[in-house]
């Protein structure tokens, strides 16, 4: 059987041994965490282009960009719900940012809206009960309570 000495003692031998191994860790010298390394690689000259025209579905989209590594120029299309298309010219460089140029062509369709009824009710699949009386029906009045009486 331990006794309360016992326990002590063990105690302090735990205490002592954390203590032992958070004083042989080394300290730090610097943080844990480091800055970002930042990628010295020279901006490379692209272009690429691309066309969309479904009738199936309506989608008629393009764009076009090209860059020599420091200026980016470029242009898209598309059509919008209101049946405009949407022209964008832009450049855009680390000196003056993004420039656009923006036009439209066609005129705005704006057709009127009619919804068409959301839910019909259909006929019911069966035929409600017939009633036979007419008459009402009363129910008999509950009897008055009355504790049971017990007898030893």
């Amino acid at each position: 059987m331990y006794s309360r000495l016992d326990f002590c003692l063990q105690a302090l031998v735990v205490v002592a041994a954390l203590a032992a191994a958070a004083g042989a860790a080394p300290a730090p010298d610097s943080p844990s965490y480091h800055p970002e390394y930042q990628y010295k690689e020279e901006a490379k000259p692209f272009a690429y282009d691309y066309a969309v025209n479904d009738h199936y579905t309506g989608a008629n989209f393009a764009k076009k960009e090209e860059s020599d590594g420091h200026n980016t120029q470029g242009y898209y299309s598309v059509v919008l719900p209101d049946g405009r298309v949407q022209h964008v010219k832009y450049v855009a460089d680390n000196y003056g940012g993004y420039n656009a140029k923006v036009t439209y062509e066609g005129e705005a369709q704006y057709p009127e809206y009619h919804p068409a009824p959301a839910y019909k009710a259909a006929a019911p699949a069966y035929k409600p009960a017939t009633v036979h009386n007419s008459s009402p029906v009363y129910k008999v009045a509950a009897l008055p309570y009355k504790p049971a009486t017990y007898s030893a």
